[in-house]
């Protein structure tokens, strides 16, 4: 059936929805007319994925209305698009005709997955359990290079909740040709890769999709979705078309992938008497075997097992410099904790702050800990999201294995953007048994406004908690979430100094908070060349709950710039306080104990996303507690060719106390090199130098890439040692060139039943 029956000035409702499907539907936002769910046709024909898109059965569905999104929001469209939803008994399918009277510009710069290198893109977000918060997001370049993330928190950055998931890894299929005329794509999404709710034999979800060009720094949306949602509005969950399937059966795969692994560990040792020790080399070989089960029961329900857990092929982390007196937050990159991660999100305040933290579990200041292995179910019943997980790890220096627990529950309440939840954490059968948990809610208490509340506890062997106050944490948020006018946040939270979550992460303990921020953006008119300007200041005061007495101040006020181009220029400021009661070391400068008022400036130049070659670069300089600190960071990207791309990356700060006599320079640099002949052979090298370590570290992966699920992995690791100087206290000699050296090949290959 074509939609053309569907459409008109405004979407007319599908067939016979009665007063509980509308239910399910969701309301939309205050701020958004309500519209009826749009029927999507189920396909008339067969559909051979080539990417040609010239069957009978694509030319019986009517093509979506796209809007313009940017840089001009309605603005007329530069170039012609057509792009096509429909589905099958097992599969959603997309297809898009993007027509281009300059096709020589199309842009296609690399054939990575999950990479965005400025290339003419292709997209569907799907909100799939229609809950108006959590999405999936598949994008594909004319290459027919795959990029897919998951989105949570209704696409919303800040608050201490995650906007989107760059990670998330799923099966799914897509082909695309090149013409003359311009660039066509199709998609195909097996049902089984979404999940979702049937409510009498119906399915509603959300949908969106969009073109964008590059050249033109042009997005094209379907629905028409206003900018002021903020800089991920064009894949906001919320602002998703509702949608509905009839009779759609998921199918029931069975995904198990054994993988295998060889290779050999080399490490520096000392050996021999005191007083003629000597380097030698251990060599270590290894061989393991493991797998990963995957399963749906049902639609809304998905299982992960794993066995003996590897992770070799994981990219190493972006090393960081650390110029504060808190700990540094790495965020999780591992596949098997991906999947609706969004569901286990129990934020505590800041960006990092959080009641759980998939990476306590297998890591140990970054050192692998065994994994026996674990079993995860996610899934949503109703309003109510839900998420199990059990791991267990093996024996490490001398501690014994544990095993760690996680449940999460999140109960829709009012309205799809209102909810509670809990949590529950267990870290049990090492040398310290630790237990937490938490309760939450998010009310959207009027059209833009929200209300956040939550309140967690630790329980930790190691320590006598005084009292629940102390072992816990509260934290209170009103915020108005728009991107287009006045926007604000104030928050309160108070946490204790005896709150341990043993498999979360926090900054800061034994405080109390009071901060806010208020800004004010707007978008200019179509003449204009820029496309939105802001300002904003915002503050926050750290105080501690022993004497009331500040431990920080801050306050920031920030100007940004936004061209139609995508270019974007800010300039900031910080006037901090900071009283510091134990001296601690930056950059191998010490900073004494004592009370400081400084403040800085920092301007920050960012280039299109979209140009060949981008990145961004700023310069800070000012004040630094009772010093100077000049600080250059330029992240340049370049696009060879879309067979190579280059990535540097270089930060230097420069620290002067003069009225001490110290002084520290810290240096960091990196340089990745990423080759692809095609989507499937890929070959990434990553070096990165660090003089605050004295480390130069290279992590170089190939892969050859059968299909999803199926691969086979080359992995080198090496640290360099860049002071080789020997400990003349113990008559140790020069250390070895090498830190220790790594060479992993693993195959990994998906059956599916």
């Amino acid at each position: 059936m074509a939609l053309a029956a569907v459409f008109g000035a405004v979407l007319t409702p599908a067939p016979g929805l009665t007063a509980q499907e509308l239910a399910e539907v969701g309301e939309a936002p205050a701020s958004r007319p309500i519209t009826q769910p749009l029927a999507i046709p189920r396909l008339t024909g067969p559909v051979t994925l080539d990417g040609v898109v010239d069957e009978a059965a694509w030319a019986a569905v009517e093509p979506l209305p796209l809007v313009m999104h940017e840089p001009t929001f309605g603005g007329e469209l530069g170039e012609r698009t057509e792009i096509r939803i429909a589905h099958d008994d097992q599969y959603l399918y997309a297809s898009g005709r993007m027509w281009d009277s300059s096709p020589e510009d199309i842009r296609t710069n690399t054939f990575y997955r999950d990479l965005y290198s400025g290339d003419d893109l292709m997209a569907v977000v799907i909100d799939s359990y229609n809950d108006f918060e959590t999405a999936v997001w598949f994008v594909s370049n004319p290459a027919g290079a795959r990029n897919d993330r998951s989105v949570s928190n209704d696409g919303v950055f800040g608050g201490g909740g995650s906007a989107m998931n760059s990670d998330w890894n799923s099966h799914w299929e897509v082909q695309t040709t090149q013409t003359s005329e311009g660039w066509f794509a199709e998609f195909r999404i097996p049902f089984s890769t979404l999940g979702f709710q049937a409510v009498q034999d119906r399915v509603t979800m959300g949908l969106i999709a969009y073109r964008f060009i590059p050249r033109l720094n042009e997005r094209q949306t379907f629905p028409a979705i206003d900018p002021k949602w903020g800089g991920l509005a064009f894949a906001k969950p919320s602002q998703a078309q509702r949608v509905v399937m009839d009779n759609v059966r998921q199918s029931k795969p069975v995904y198990v992938t054994p993988y295998t692994l060889g290779g050999l560990r080399q490490t520096p040792e000392l050996q021999g008497p005191d007083d003629a020790r000597t380097w030698s080399t251990d060599s270590d070989p290894t061989t393991e075997a493991g797998v990963d089960l995957r399963y749906s029961p049902t639609s809304n329900l998905a299982l992960d097992f794993t066995v003996n857990t590897d992770f070799a092929q994981v990219e190493a982390d972006d090393q960081q410099i650390n110029l504060t007196r808190f700990p540094l937050f790495f965020p999780e990159k591992r596949q098997f904790f991906q999947e609706r991660s969004s569901t286990f999100q129990f934020s505590t305040g800041g960006s990092s702050n959080r009641l759980f933290h998939s990476r306590r579990i297998g890591l140990d200041d970054g050192e692998i800990v065994r994994i026996w292995g674990g079993g995860r179910a996610v899934g949503r019943l109703g309003g109510l999201d839900f998420g199990v997980l059990s791991m267990q790890t093996a024996d490490h220096q001398g501690s014994p294995g544990e095993n760690m627990g996680v449940l999460r529950l999140n109960q829709e309440l009012f309205n799809p953007y209102s909810s509670v939840g809990a949590m529950l954490t267990t870290r049990l059968g090492g040398l310290v048994n630790n237990v937490a948990y938490g309760v939450d809610g998010t009310v959207r208490v009027f059209g833009d406004e929200y209300v956040l509340a939550k309140w967690a506890q630790t329980f930790d062997e190691a320590l006598r908690e005084e009292s629940a106050l102390e072992s816990g944490l509260y934290f209170l948020r009103w915020e108005r979430r728009t991107d287009d006018g006045l926007s604000y946040w104030a928050e309160h939270n108070r946490v204790g100094r005896d709150y341990r979550p043993g498999l979360g992460f926090q900054t800061r303990t034994g405080t109390r908070f009071f901060g806010g921020s208020l800004r004010y953006n707007r978008f200019t008119s179509a003449d204009s060349p820029l496309r939105s300007v802001y300002v904003q200041v915002s503050n926050g005061h750290y105080l501690r709950t022993d004497d009331g007495t500040a431990e920080s101040r801050s306050i920031s006020p920030e100007v940004r710039v936004e061209y139609k181009g995508g270019t974007e220029v800010r300039l900031s400021g910080n006037v901090n306080y900071e009283s510091v009661l134990a001296p601690f070391t930056v950059a191998g400068a010490e900073i004494p104990s004592g009370e400081y008022w400084f403040a800085e400036g920092e301007l920050r130049l960012q280039l299109p996303r979209s140009d060949l070659l981008r990145g961004d670069y700023s310069v800070t300089a000012g004040r630094f507690y009772d010093g100077r600190r000049l600080g250059l960071a330029l992240n340049p990207t370049w696009n060879q060719s879309k067979y190579l791309e280059l990535q540097g990356g270089y930060q230097i700060n420069r620290l002067d106390f003069d009225s001490r006599g110290q002084d520290a320079t810290a240096h960091l640099a990196s340089l990745k090199v990423q080759v692809a002949l095609d989507t499937r052979i890929s070959f990434s090298t990553l070096a990165q130098y660090s003089n605050v370590a004295d480390l130069t570290s290279v992590n170089a992966r190939f892969r050859y890439h059968f299909r999803e699920g199926t691969d086979l992995w080359v992995v080198y690791n090496e640290g360099l040692n860049m002071d080789r100087t020997g400990d003349l206290d113990f008559l140790d000699p020069r250390r070895p060139l090498s830190a220790g050296r790594t060479l992993m090949v693993k195959y990994t290959h998906a059956l599916i039943w």
